[in-house]
């Protein structure tokens, strides 16, 4: 017997979903049926994310670190690199100066209002006076609390030299080394979020044969791995998503499969998609024998039973397989 080829891995394991056992006529006996499967058509789809978002920094600046590479995962929120301003840090030097002249002046404004309060009471001071002092302290604490809020400004803008992950993905590209200088908003790197699906392109012939829902099946990885590995290495999946629009004579389509985390994004697979049904006949294996090259099905006719010649295929049922020339429906075959 020829050794099973990537057809029939296709139908065995799509076995399940068309679970129909073949009619018994009588005791030895089978009638051959026909039945309708899926046209199960062999081409590539492309691995793809859900989201492929950048990474951009915020602030403009110089490079200073990265802290992942190609291919890293990450979580949102994890730093990417770091971006630094130069003149940030002078702004922030600058500001600490300026605040800690303003505390100076206001520990004197405030001894100057306590010595204000004692003389007030004896009238040696006017109460125009006291009024200024009290007015200096309060100028001054607000002068203070205004510059501390452009230090927190310029702290923030500091901050957000740390590049951040959007989501939780994986890093598919960098575009800048340590000690480029980058731009607000550029980005830094690219991440893949989400989950990874499967995208298809067909002949604008089979659109209107694609369903929603209907299943695929995703080969083994490696040219011959469909041959050697077998039915239940295929990973089965489905077709959740059909483009409206045909693109040069395309039309596309997304798959789900699971436990894609192990492709690359953007890597090329072989994949069996349904774009159609066909007839079959269906005969039990048992009652196919082979003498000088030649198979025969032995079948029961009106004038005594005879041997026929058929060509046949490996079937997706057990023990069956489809008889392409040789018999006709409702034939009743012999099982030896």
């Amino acid at each position: 017997m020829p050794k099973p080829g990537p057809v029939f891995l296709v139908l065995m394991a799509l076995a399940a979903s068309f679970p129909a056992p073949a009619r018994v006529a009588a005791a030895g006996e089978f009638v051959v049926e026909q039945r309708v499967v899926p046209d199960m058509k062999a081409m590539f789809g492309q691995v793809q994310s859900r989201d492929v978002t950048p990474a951009r920094t915020r602030i403009g600046g110089t490079l200073i670190s990265r802290s992942v590479e190609e291919g890293a995962p990450v979580k949102a929120g994890d730093v990417i690199a770091v971006v630094s301003d130069e003149k940030l840090a002078l702004q922030a030097q600058s500001l600490d100066g300026q605040l800690s002249a303003l505390k100076s002046q206001l520990d004197n404004a405030s001894d100057a209002l306590k010595r204000a309060e004692e003389l007030l009471p004896r009238g040696f001071i006017t109460k125009a006076a006291y009024d200024q002092a009290r007015t200096n302290v309060d100028v001054l604490q607000h002068q203070i609390e205004a510059m501390r809020s452009q230090r927190a400004v310029v702290s923030q803008q500091m901050s957000e030299g740390n590049v951040l992950a959007p989501k939780d993905g994986r890093v598919l590209t960098l575009s800048a080394i340590p000690g480029a200088v980058v731009t607000p908003g550029e980005a830094i790197a690219r991440i893949a979020a989400g989950e990874l699906f499967l995208r298809l392109s067909l002949p604008e012939r089979h659109a209107a044969l694609l369903r929603v829902g209907a299943a695929v099946l995703l080969a083994p990885r490696g040219q011959d791995a469909g041959a050697g590995a077998g039915a239940g290495a295929m990973r089965k999946g489905r077709i959740v998503k059909i483009y409206p629009e045909i693109d040069n004579g395309r039309v596309i389509a997304d798959a789900e499969v699971e436990n894609l985390g192990d492709h690359f994004v953007g890597e090329r697979v072989k994949i069996y998609a349904p774009v159609g049904e066909r007839a079959v006949l269906l005969a039990p294996r048992a009652a196919v024998t082979t003498r000088s090259g030649v198979d025969y099905v032995r079948v029961q006719r009106p004038e005594g039973p005879q041997d026929v010649a058929v060509v046949f295929a490996d079937s997706a049922e057990p023990g069956m397989v489809e008889i392409l020339t040789g018999l006709a429906p409702q034939d009743k075959a012999q099982v030896p």
